[in-house]
């Protein structure tokens, strides 16, 4: 959830329930939720009964209007497909109807633990049951005024039973300094004991499930929840994936001791002020920016605070322009990829999982997004001549060229949420931002470049497994490809043209499958991905 200060949320914030969420979660869960959105939900225990979603970084919640209990629904571990359902819901009627957004979560349920009480890190949370409060106002009376036949009487559920006593939550106190950090029974809801015991017995009915639906109906044409489910699923994968990685997670995922929001703020106000200060060294900027890269990786408040700062964004932006040769030379110094690379992969960390944070979407935005025009011609370089004796500038500059399709593939996902909902052309949207790159004279060079690099992966032999960081770069560049085909006709017009034979005869999904460990959470994506980008640049008319 965004906010502007401890505890203050700014997203779209409902005061009832965000006090309700504050008194009724443990601090770490509450820090880690991102947004919450009204809907109506309907599953095989819920029949269309208005709630409210919650979402944190983990973990989908389920709560009644007016709130009473914290449920949860799923974790994005166990989600198999996010849908966006193009229908008109016959159980709503006028512009709901028409504007209504109906959200398809396919998941394997996970298996029910026997209470209520129960440590969100490290046991399987609660599916959504039969204890939730009738479809009521707000807003939306006129179509909710009667109870549903699946949800009994609140009171007799013991819904409105007293709850016990919260700890209140410390003014001094914000997020954890690292998402992955693990504290014992920190996300727990608490909820009163009949309600536990209620609920336990209700999800002993779906143990035998393998694959269940939960359908979300957002009844504004301008909800983000469909986008925010798919960016949260998408950012869980990919830190599920890489934490795979022994050498990612001895670097990243260390968790350090827990501070205060005040606290990580000072200490991100010196880092900055270190960065910005006049007549500092490469060398030793370099250093702070690997530093302050490193700590964005393992500190959600610090990538929150990055954006609240505006001058840091435009000093990075900045830099990375100086680091361009001068003229159309496209020679460059292993000193100026080196500084670009950690430039670009400390930018990159700063967009995951920030999306609903409004200091971001107002510093992009602004003056109709030049920072990011930017920042997007700034990326694109020239990979230039493939040669078999790589020098330290050649392996410095695939490097970068790595970093640069990360960055790229996050910024991409910026702009899904404007093309979901408004004019491709609109300012941050996907069509928008590749728009903005196409007069670059090393797009064409660049795309092609990613383009190889995939074809190269998954023409391999079959014995080449990838690792954990190696399938999410295959995955951020199989993305980039997709969006191209999808998005430009200039790109994909390039790609068919150089490409198509190259996966006609040398990519197919059967040679996909024995890179991609099974136990890898992003390979199921990658297939997907893959399947679609043969469907786009083998089937579609070249003209």
């Amino acid at each position: 959830m965004a906010r502007a200060g401890p505890g203050t949320l700014l997203y779209r914030r409902n005061i009832r329930l965000d006090s309700f969420l504050k008194r009724n979660t443990e601090r770490a869960l509450y820090e880690r939720i991102r947004t919450y959105e009204p809907c109506v939900v309907k599953s095989d225990s819920i029949n269309k009964v208005y709630m409210h979603v919650v979402m944190s970084d983990e973990r989908v919640y389920l709560t009644e209007f007016p709130p009473r209990t914290l449920t949860s629904a799923f974790g994005f571990s166990s989600v198999r497909a996010i849908e966006l359902i193009n229908d008109l819901p016959d159980f709503l009627s006028g512009k709901d109807r028409e504007q209504c957004q109906h959200i398809k979560i396919i998941y394997v349920p996970e298996k029910p633990v026997s209470k209520a009480y129960h440590d969100d890190q490290l046991l399987p949370a609660l599916p959504p049951s039969h204890t939730f409060s009738p479809l009521t106002s707000e807003g939306y009376a006129a179509h909710r005024s009667s109870r549903s036949a699946s949800c009994p009487n609140g009171e007799t559920l013991g819904l409105l039973a007293p709850q016990p006593p919260a700890r209140p939550h410390s003014s001094a106190s914000m997020y954890p300094l690292t998402s992955n950090q693990r504290t014992k029974n920190s996300l727990s809801p608490k909820v009163p004991r009949r309600i536990g015991l209620l609920l336990s017995r209700l999800l002993k009915q779906d143990k035998g499930s393998n694959i269940a639906e939960l359908h979300l109906y957002a009844l504004s044409p301008f909800s983000t929840l469909y986008v925010n489910l798919q960016s949260s699923w998408t950012s869980f994968i990919i830190k599920s994936t890489l934490t795979l990685d022994p050498v990612y997670r001895r670097k990243y995922c260390t968790s350090p001791p827990d501070i205060s929001w005040e606290q990580t703020s000072h200490l991100f106000s010196q880092l900055q002020a270190d960065v910005l200060r006049k007549g500092i060294s490469v060398e030793s900027l370099y250093l702070l920016l690997q530093e302050l890269c490193t700590a964005a990786h393992r500190n959600m408040t610090l990538r929150r605070l990055f954006w609240r700062s505006s001058e840091l964004c435009v000093f990075l932006v900045q830099t990375l322009e100086d680091c361009l040769p001068g003229g159309r030379s496209v020679i460059y110094t292993t000193d100026h990829l080196l500084m670009s690379t950690v430039i670009v992969q400390t930018l990159a960390i700063m967009f995951r999982e920030t999306e609903v944070e409004p200091a971001r979407l107002s510093l992009l935005s602004a003056n109709n997004g030049a920072l990011v025009t930017r920042m997007l011609l700034a990326l694109i370089r020239d990979p230039g001549p493939q040669t078999p004796n790589a020098t330290q500038t050649d392996v410095s500059l695939v490097e970068y060229l790595d970093s640069a399709c990360s960055l790229l593939f996050e910024l991409l996902l910026q702009g899904q949420e404007k093309s979901k909902f408004s004019f491709s052309e609109s300012i941050l949207s996907v069509g928008w931002i590749l728009q903005e790159l196409q007069p670059h004279r090393h797009l064409l060079s660049f795309i092609g470049y990613q383009t190889q690099q995939v074809v190269l992966v998954l023409s391999s032999p079959p014995h080449y497994i990838l690792s954990p960081v190696q399938s999410v770069l295959l995955f951020q560049r199989c993305h980039l490809l997709l969006v191209s085909l999808q998005y430009s006709k200039h790109l994909m017009q390039h790609l068919k043209s150089n490409f198509r034979d190259d996966f006609k005869y040398s990519v197919n999904v059967v040679s996909v499958e024995p890179k991609l460990p099974p136990h890898y959470p992003i390979s199921p994506m990658i297939r997907q991905l893959v399947k679609q980008i043969l469907t786009l640049i083998l089937h579609w008319d070249t003209s």
